[in-house]
């Protein structure tokens, strides 16, 4: 049974950083896209930022030039590099894992993220 993991989420101050991690367990294929979304309060769940196992990334405008994601593919491990955090990025951060292009991913089961002074 996959199971997706995710931690690092925490309180920080406007301007600070956090990096979350996301591990992927029990799989017997190889990993294609690893993704993290967030879910604001009253906000639908949106994409942050995803990478392929060829390593293409992408992000949503808002993350753009701040956040960073990566991925260790020997670990199925995925992580999100947050600077420059603002009130705005305050929400529940999810990762999903698909397996392929189509597949509707692997869910876990969130980690906060807060940006409060």
């Amino acid at each position: 049974q996959v199971q997706v993991v995710e931690s690092g989420g925490a309180l920080v101050q406007p301007g600070g950083s956090l990096r979350l991690s996301c591990e992927v367990s029990g799989s017997t294929f190889s990993i294609y896209m690893m993704a993290w979304y967030r879910q604001a309060p009253g906000k639908q769940r949106e994409l942050v930022a995803s990478v392929t196992i060829g390593d293409i990334r992408n992000y949503a405008d808002p993350v753009k030039g701040r956040f960073t994601i990566s991925r260790d593919n020997a670990k199925n491990t995925a992580y999100l590099q947050m600077n420059s955090l603002n009130t705005e990025d305050t929400a529940v951060y999810y990762c999903n894992a698909r397996l392929y292009y189509t597949h509707p991913g692997y869910w876990g089961q969130g980690t906060q993220v807060t940006v409060s002074s």
